[in-house]
């Protein structure tokens, strides 16, 4: 019996869009690999999952791989989750995909909630062709750099932004845009202070 890695995307701040199915998989399956497991706990706990955990980011995905591997190659069941959202959009995960596909394991998605497509549903910009590029770099110059390659992009662009980088990243987006490029900016999605 060969293991199955599912991917399983979680709510970005409203407990309630999690689906039955993603429900169901997190609480049947053998192990969760987590972002965060204190983060990961309130949803856990607000749907009675008990399911074991392991914490996986980006500091410590490439030494729990193997780990993970074994289980699956014992025919356990696994389940991505990052802290919000759609795992490996921004978040990590990607390493332990990419060796599940290659070592010849079923890789389900289990699809929900993902930040940038919704607020890109929100924005009242053009959506039928969008540019999603994650995080900007922290630094202004390498930010600049960043903002010029994409300066002629026609599609809509999307950004996540720390929010102790906010003020910075946009003065830059003006320099590089021009003042009259329209913009969105959300924030808390789905949580009781979405602006």
């Amino acid at each position: 019996m060969s293991g199955v890695l599912y991917v399983v995307a979680t709510p970005i701040g409203n407990l309630g869009d999690i689906s039955e199915r993603a429900v169901e998989v997190l609480g049947t399956v053998d192990l969760l690999a987590v972002e965060d497991s204190r983060h990961s706990a309130r949803l856990l706990q607000a749907r009675g999952i008990q399911t074991p955990t392991l914490a996986l980011h980006e500091h410590n995905e490439s030494h729990r791989i193997s780990h993970i591997m074994a289980l699956l190659e014992q025919g356990k069941s696994v389940a991505l989750i990052s802290d919000a959202g759609t795992p490996l959009i921004s978040d990590p995960g990607y390493g332990l995909v990419r060796q599940a596909h290659q070592q010849g394991f079923k890789v389900i998605p289990v699809p929900g909630a993902c930040a940038a497509i919704a607020a890109l549903s929100v924005a009242g910009l053009a959506s039928d062709r969008f540019c999603f590029e994650g995080f900007l770099p922290a630094k202004s110059a390498a930010r600049l750099s960043k903002l010029q390659a994409l300066q002629a992009e026609p599609r809509t662009l999307v950004f996540y932004e720390a929010p102790h980088r906010i003020e910075e990243s946009l003065v830059d987006m003006v320099t590089v845009f021009g003042a009259d490029r329209e913009a969105t900016m959300a924030r808390e999605l789905t949580k009781t202070y979405e602006t």
